[in-house]
């Protein structure tokens, strides 16, 4: 990690994103082990380093049930620990986000038995409950830790109907609209007995992959289909729901496709900003190269590969060149970065309207086949 930290400094990334990693850390129920933290944001401290914390990133203890009815008050109480510790380092404006992607989560793992807790048509349960979650998470950090700004990172999606199926286009549609559900539950917007208050929709993170533009029970989009909407309208779509700050929470892809695909987020983002939308970064994944989720495949997908005997890494060069390249296309004003939005506003809410969801969530991450 020590080495992996010098790596990207010396490549002029300054930010990283990461997850706490709730199993290493309370291993048994009430007791709080935080010495591989602690090692994490030594080590980022040290190279001064700016670190974005996953509060659960789909990895839980073992004694940990995501359908419980006390999962929200154990996930309260592991982040009042975490809290404490951040506040007794001296964090200062911490940026936490509480649950990642509750939207793939509850799919992969409450309806396709893709990863943990691998339930089969349970996703709205889990779903409901991840959010209760994060409304629980959120509450703590805002009373805990003064200055904290929480990020809720989503997948966003477009999907299109086939054209041989008659209706399939509306199909499509309402699936699309699935992508805001967890954002709206979350803020309140959507299912209120959940808990959700604008006040934790803060920074909204997008998680965006080439794969996440397809036709409708068939295959993917692709970028010369004219089907395909360019990302920077997907951003625009996000932006004018909840007007609050967004950054590209997670984005790569496979194999050569690497080095053109960021050159592509990146021109997206580019039209964005000009167009008034505040997009304030582009987390790169992963940045690593690792197994397969299901299959143990070696994923050629990071910026650098699997390391040698003594740490080493060969660096995925065409990628490295884009990031260089960007990196200086962009001017960044770090003093806007944390204090743009002293004051949450008020999510403007149009009339309720009732829209038919047809499934529970947004997938973005590839799982089995079938």
């Amino acid at each position: 990690m020590a080495q992996d930290f010098q790596r990207i400094r010396e490549l002029g990334i300054r930010t990283v994103r990461t997850a706490v990693r709730w199993h290493l850390i309370e291993a048994t129920p009430g007791v709080y082990d935080f010495k591989s933290l602690k090692f994490s944001l030594d080590k980022a401290e040290e190279l001064n380093i700016e670190v974005v914390l996953d509060i659960l990133h789909f990895g839980c203890p073992e004694h940990i049930d995501f359908f419980s009815e006390l999962f929200p008050e154990q996930f309260a109480g592991f982040t009042t620990a975490l809290a404490d510790f951040l506040r007794s380092r001296g964090v200062r404006k911490p940026m936490l986000a509480p649950v990642n992607e509750i939207s793939y989560f509850s799919w992969a793992g409450g309806d396709k038995a893709a990863v943990f807790p691998f339930g089969i048509g349970r996703g709205d349960e889990l779903k409901r409950n991840l959010v209760r979650a994060a409304v629980a998470s959120s509450e703590v950090l805002l009373r805990d830790l003064p200055g904290v700004r929480l990020i809720a990172p989503e997948p966003v999606i477009h999907i299109v109907g086939d054209p041989e199926i008659p209706g399939d286009d509306e199909e499509a549609r309402l699936y699309t609209l699935a992508q805001f559900q967890s954002w709206d539950m979350l803020s309140g917007r959507l299912a209120p007995e959940l808990g959700g208050d604008p006040r934790y929709l803060d920074i909204i993170g997008v998680n965006y992959y080439a794969r996440n533009e397809w036709v409708h029970n068939s295959g993917p989009l692709t970028r010369d289909d004219p089907r395909w909407r360019p990302f920077h309208r997907i951003l625009r779509d996000v932006w004018e729901r909840y007007r609050r700050p967004l950054f590209v929470a997670e984005t790569g892809t496979e194999d050569d496709a690497r080095a053109d695909w960021f050159d592509y987020v990146c021109d997206e983002v580019a039209q964005a900003i000009s167009e008034g939308i505040p997009v304030h970064g582009i987390c790169l994944y992963p940045i690593l190269n690792h197994p397969g989720w299901d299959d143990d495949r070696h994923c050629h997908n990071g910026l650098f590969d699997y390391a040698d005997d003594f740490g080493n890494r060969e660096v995925h060069q065409p990628l490295a060149e884009a990031l260089l390249r960007q990196q200086k296309r962009f001017s960044l004003n770090p003093s806007a970065t944390h204090d743009e939005q002293k004051h949450r506003s008020d999510l403007l809410f149009p009339p309720p309207v009732g829209v038919r969801i047809p499934t529970a969530s947004a997938p973005d991450e590839q799982v089995r086949p079938e």
